[in-house]
């Protein structure tokens, strides 16, 4: 029986599938210095119910998949779920988001699987300040990500730095960037997620401060999005082969647009970031009743409204939901 997807005028076409809560860093902006306490092993989804759900979901019109975490590539065998994500039919597209300190190690592996491309978090090229933010990462090792990236063809590399208010003293670095190579650095505004927001007014940077900012260094022409599917704006400055892209989810939300899903490693579903409305998926999956799910999904499906709910609204951190 053909699927169907509930009645909308918005087409949703993009998942992004958390898989797992763990991380290797404690970012200021995602987490409690403490970290936060993960689910138990036993209430994770398994890799093959994982590619059980893309399977279904395919058949509703997703064709894109996102891997987040937490760190995705502290799961063990993550390449493993790539393959099988990326031979389900329907699926064109197989990506990443990480904070790439692992990545060296797992490039290879992960492209031959059919990993189309990354984003990476790096959100300082200060050593001390990313070790800082991170609460313990070195920069080096981030680095060495984009490195593997690069010459194991997962393209387009896509840089995320979150506009914290230090992020001004750097801007001048993060454009260097994007002279050279085909280097895309997104900058996105600090949302506040999981109790990890700014605390006061003056600690996140607006849109409009960064853009104006990043006039003074040249004309911004606006660009289309170098791959991907996301919300950012990109600008490119002459002379530069990468672009600068801007991610403004606070100050000039994007929810009318919006095309995505996510599925938390404990198989929440989700039709928004910043909603604390999450819908039990883990029976029909666990279950193999594919019927039960689509008819889940197609539930949030019809629920989801498009527009931005109460602010700070999700209780659960960034690195609980996927980033």
């Amino acid at each position: 029986m053909r699927d169907v997807v509930a009645p909308s005028h918005r087409h949703v076409d993009y998942l992004r599938l958390s898989v797992t809560d763990r991380c290797n860093f404690r970012c200021v902006y995602c987490m409690p210095e403490q970290g936060v306490p993960f689910k138990p092993h036993e209430q994770i989804l398994s890799y093959e119910d994982m590619v059980f759900f893309v399977g279904a979901v395919s058949g509703l019109g997703i064709g894109k998949v996102r891997l987040t975490g937490g760190e995705p590539l502290v799961r063990k065998n993550l390449p493993y779920l790539v393959r099988r994500v990326a031979a389900l039919p329907g699926i064109e597209d197989v990506s990443l988001t990480t904070n790439g300190t692992l990545l060296p190690r797992f490039a290879a592996e992960l492209a031959d699987a059919g990993l189309s491309r990354v984003n990476l978090s790096l959100d300082s090229l200060d050593p001390e300040r990313y070790q800082r933010l991170t609460r313990g990462g070195r920069l080096e090792q981030a680095l060495a990500g984009i490195e593997a990236a690069f010459e194991h063809g997962l393209t387009p590399v896509k840089v995320n730095a979150v506009m914290l208010p230090e992020l001004m003293q750097e801007l001048d670095a993060f454009v260097e960037l994007t002279r050279e190579r085909p280097l895309h650095v997104r900058f996105i505004e600090w949302m506040e997620v999981g109790g990890c927001g700014p605390r006061e007014e003056g600690e996140r940077l607006s849109r409009t401060e960064l853009l104006a900012a990043l006039s003074e260094r040249g004309a911004l022409v606006p660009v289309a999005s170098p791959g991907g599917f996301g919300p950012a704006r990109y600008f490119r400055l002459e002379g530069h082969a990468g672009t600068l892209g801007v991610i403004s989810s606070v100050s000039d939300h994007f929810c009318g647009d919006c095309n995505r899903l996510r599925l938390t490693a404990d198989a929440r579903l989700k039709s928004c970031l910043f909603s604390d409305e999450e819908t039990d998926v883990s029976a029909a999956i666990r279950a193999r009743d594919r019927e039960g799910l689509l008819a889940l999904v197609n539930r949030v499906l019809a629920s989801k409204t498009y527009s931005r709910p109460r602010a700070g609204a999700a209780g659960r951190g960034m690195s609980q939901i996927g980033g």
